[in-house]
């Protein structure tokens, strides 16, 4: 359905998810979020799906939040209930088994850029611009600040916030906000190399290691490590990892599929 705000298309082991609202610059209405977050729960359960795509058609990647919705109701439940909603699928993202890689060809602002900082890896082109502000409109952007600061180093991501001024691409790149900068006309070739590369590899160490990544940034470096010495045990003992280790020892192309 080419009408549908948000569009799934999945292939060779690879889901991207398409914002579709190019008029509305994308924004993250409630009615996006639902979509978004149902196509994310069902994903989860998806074992033919290794790696995720997101991206949009149109000028801008995402605009943030409908700013028209967020204005349409004055009650604070209203706004709870909506903001809730978006942390949420933020969560979502975070805790797929699946990577997912933000695709970036336009701006992303306020709750958009939240978007692209909160997915694994982002890849964006020059036509990229990124910015956080609500504080243009008296709004400080209290949610994407948590995605931001644990990207970003604490004075980049401030400057943001505080100015609401826009970065380009190549600052976005010096930030840590995105992993690479490449042309618009190779942007979705780079992107699914970079998704192709990932859906190689076997899916439960993928996986695993990224339930850990996330995990061990919460504690102090002994837990950590010990954490992460209990996940490689564990990983070890798993068929794949004694097919990889057994082909690079006998020098052959593993199979994953033993």
């Amino acid at each position: 359905m080419q009408d549908a705000i948000v569009l799934r298309h999945d292939q060779h082991a690879i889901s991207q998810l398409i914002l579709n609202r190019p008029e509305k610059f994308n924004a993250l209405s409630s009615e996006v979020m639902t979509l978004l977050q149902n196509h994310l729960d069902s994903i989860a359960q998806d074992k033919t799906i290794k790696v995720v795509i997101i991206k949009a058609h149109g000028k801008a990647f995402s605009a943030g939040h409908d700013l028209k919705e967020v204005r349409h109701r004055e009650d604070k439940a209203f706004h709870e209930a909506l903001f809730n909603q978006c942390s949420q699928m933020m969560l979502s993202i975070n805790q797929l088994p699946q990577p997912v890689i933000a695709e970036v060809n336009g701006i992303a602002t306020a709750a958009g850029c939240q978007l692209v900082a909160n997915c694994d890896l982002a890849v964006a082109s020059p036509q990229a611009k990124f910015a956080v502000s609500g504080i243009n409109f008296g709004l400080f952007c209290s949610t994407p600040a948590v995605a931001l600061s644990r990207n970003l180093s604490q004075k980049h991501a401030l400057k943001m916030l505080l100015t609401g001024e826009f970065i380009d691409a190549q600052q976005a790149l010096n930030y840590g906000l995105i992993n690479d900068l490449v042309d618009e006309s190779t942007l979705s070739q780079h992107t699914l190399a970079i998704a192709e590369s990932i859906a190689a590899k076997p899916a439960a160490a993928i996986a695993l290691g990224k339930a850990m990544f996330y995990k061990q940034l919460k504690m102090d470096l002994p837990t950590a490590y010990q954490y992460a010495s209990e996940t490689m045990a564990c990983n070890m003992d798993t068929d794949h990892a004694r097919e990889g280790i057994d082909a690079f020892l006998q020098k052959r192309t593993p199979n994953w599929s033993k």
